[in-house]
């Protein structure tokens, strides 16, 4: 938890973020059809078809099976990731339009206005986007909801790098606005006046899920400050956002240990199995509604090269508070009134 002088410094930096007056409120009837589990499928469900491509090839492929299924792994990752351009772009976007009825997208605003003030006035904004759960899929449908270019033009969400070392998938989540998380590339998007979308609590967090403590909702964040140091660095706008609902999307098995803690962080990613519709391994979510909350911007200072530890916590110490009343607020509404938000 935040302390008391960060939760002042918070009643005077939202001021009004409450006020339900000035909430949009954007409701998707939820349909899992055909069309959008096809969609979904050729998004989500990319990861899967990958691993049973590989292990086909591994196990049951002949020799000429298995060298026209490595050329194509070569040339996928021979080919920029936005291969074939424009055309997968488009591709994404009609997956995006598809995944929002899949998932019965509810997005509520709380200050539009004030994100696109930050938006006229040229400055990146960073969308801290929670919980991370075991895939955080909700973030680039929500992403269609920012007002004016944000997430039109501009907005993408910052993925694990390994993803882009993957064949198939690079391209997949490049046309949905995927793009490395690195900090050089976060760094360079805040200095171009690029906005941004990512899951702050990241593969730690993910190993903290826990399927015996279900009313638990964990979030990672009390270590994660470096993308505080960004914003400070560049004056970017943090916004908070909060997204119930993702968890139960997919049945898991995760194994635990400092070893594979560490080789998680080491190669970005979390070797586990995960289940979802039709208990497919690798498979697409459960139909669940999602519903993504985004709060009202934290405005941060532009202080160059004098980032200090000081500012570092103390906005930090703020986005917290933020977050925390941000769920408290729509907990009741989205059926989480019993669960118990936890940061660690």
């Amino acid at each position: 938890m935040a302390d008391v002088n960060n939760k002042s410094l918070l009643q005077k930096s939202s001021s009004g973020s409450s006020d339900s007056s000035k909430w949009k409120i954007q409701d998707t009837p939820q349909d899992s059809g055909l069309l959008p589990t096809i969609a979904v499928s050729f998004w989500l469900g990319c990861s899967g078809f990958v691993l049973w491509i590989i292990l086909y090839a591994i196990f049951v492929a002949d020799n000429y099976h298995r060298m026209v299924i490595v050329g194509l792994f070569t040339l996928s990752l021979v080919l920029p990731a936005d291969f074939p351009g424009a055309l997968g772009h488009r591709m994404g976007d009609w997956i995006m339009m598809q995944a929002e009825k899949y998932v019965g997208l509810k997005t509520i605003i709380e200050d539009e206005d004030d994100l696109i003030r930050h938006s006229k006035q040229n400055k990146a904004l960073i969308y801290a986007f929670n919980p991370h759960d075991m895939i955080p899929y909700a973030v680039n449908p929500t992403l269609r909801r920012l007002p004016d270019k944000i997430g039109d033009d501009v907005c993408f969400f910052l993925m694990a790098s390994a993803i882009f070392n993957i064949p198939f998938l690079r391209h997949v989540n490049s046309w949905v606005k995927g793009c490395p998380v690195d900090k050089r590339t976060f760094l360079a998007r805040l200095h171009r006046g690029e906005s941004s979308a990512f899951t702050p609590g990241g593969v730690q967090e993910l190993l903290m899920l826990n399927p015996e403590k279900p009313s638990d909702v964990i979030l990672y964040l009390q270590k994660r400050k470096g993308f505080i140091k960004l914003a400070l660095l560049t004056g970017s706008p943090v916004v908070p956002v909060f997204c119930f609902n993702l968890d139960g999307s997919y049945g898991y098995w995760i194994p635990r240990g400092r070893l594979m803690a560490k080789m998680s962080r080491l190669i970005g990613m979390v070797p586990l199995v995960f289940w979802g519709r039709w208990f497919i391994p690798f498979g697409i979510p459960n139909p669940k509604k999602i519903h993504a909350v985004i709060g009202p911007a934290i405005d941060v200072p532009k202080e160059g090269d004098n980032v200090t530890q000081e500012s570092i916590d103390k906005y930090h110490g703020i986005f917290i508070v933020e977050l925390e009343a941000l769920y408290e607020r729509h907990k009741h509404e989205a059926g989480y009134g019993e669960r118990q938000l936890r940061i660690i």
